[in-house]
């Protein structure tokens, strides 16, 4: 099982969109893949028609009901082999109820170590604030995107979730990879373009090469509920997804393979 998480202190840069249309290609290809939506606004959730305000059993029930399986809380979305474990509203209320209690940090792990066996691949959309559900997500994830609308106060928030993640460096005790997703860029701005070169500069070896261009398609698809890179493959958008996946599985093979090569010598 490979797992991914899609994070930033910042609302409306793409995050739902990323997970959505980064996961469902490899559902297409045949491999079971699960959602995990960890926002308490639940934009996952309600992307794939459910409603995050009366669903009985979601994410949520992890940090309160031990005695209730994973499993049980998982539903279908309308693209074969990609599953949903939606959030319930209730999400924003678990750092005020759980205060300080220890062992909320691992829930998802644990919870996903039961999920083991049924899929090969997890993307968990995350909350834009640190809290224990972005804790949780950052504990269990191998590799984490960062979508970055490109424009200024992107930037900033960018900003503010490197200083989280070094704050969860320190707790994992070894860096947690991460790829920085420049998104919703439209190349005939100036704002955009200067962004763009800003993110390149600041951070060369954690950027990915390319970007994920402004596209109205990403919108028709959220009203149909389902991914861009299903309804229209050859859009410029799902193109985009598709080669951002590409690069994320091309860098988990080289990690794989200089362990190896690492043990061997």
């Amino acid at each position: 099982m490979r797992v991914f998480a899609v994070a930033n202190q910042k609302g409306g840069v793409g995050k739902t969109t990323t997970t959505v249309n980064t996961s469902a290609p490899l559902a297409s290809a045949g491999r079971r893949t699960l959602l995990l939506d960890l926002d308490p606004h639940g934009s996952l959730t309600s992307y794939f028609g459910y409603d995050p305000d009366s669903i009985k059993k979601s994410t949520y029930h992890l940090f309160q009901e031990k005695s209730v399986a994973p499993q049980s809380m998982i539903v279908k979305t309308h693209v074969e082999n990609l599953d949903l474990m939606p959030a319930n509203s209730a999400l924003a209320t678990l750092d005020r109820q759980l205060g300080v209690q220890e062992g909320k940090g691992l829930v998802i792990v644990d919870a996903l170590e039961t999920l083991r066996a049924q899929y090969s691949y997890v993307f968990i959309d995350c909350p834009p604030v640190l809290g224990v559900l972005m804790v949780n997500a950052l504990a269990a994830c191998e590799r984490l995107m960062i979508p970055v609308q490109s424009e200024f106060l992107a930037l900033k928030g960018l900003e503010r979730m490197i200083r989280t993640l070094n704050m969860i460096t320190q707790a994992r005790g070894h860096k947690l990879p991460f790829m920085i997703v420049p998104t919703m860029f439209d190349k005939r701005t100036r704002a955009a373009r200067e962004s763009l070169a800003t993110l390149r500069d600041t951070y060369p070896y954690n950027i990915w090469d390319s970007v994920i261009p402004i596209d109205t398609r990403f919108r028709d698809a959220s009203q149909r509920g389902l991914p861009l890179t299903v309804i229209n493959p050859a859009s410029r958008g799902a193109r985009a997804y598709k080669q951002l996946l590409t690069s994320l599985l091309k860098k988990l093979h080289e990690e794989e393979v200089n362990s190896a090569n690492s043990v061997v010598a």
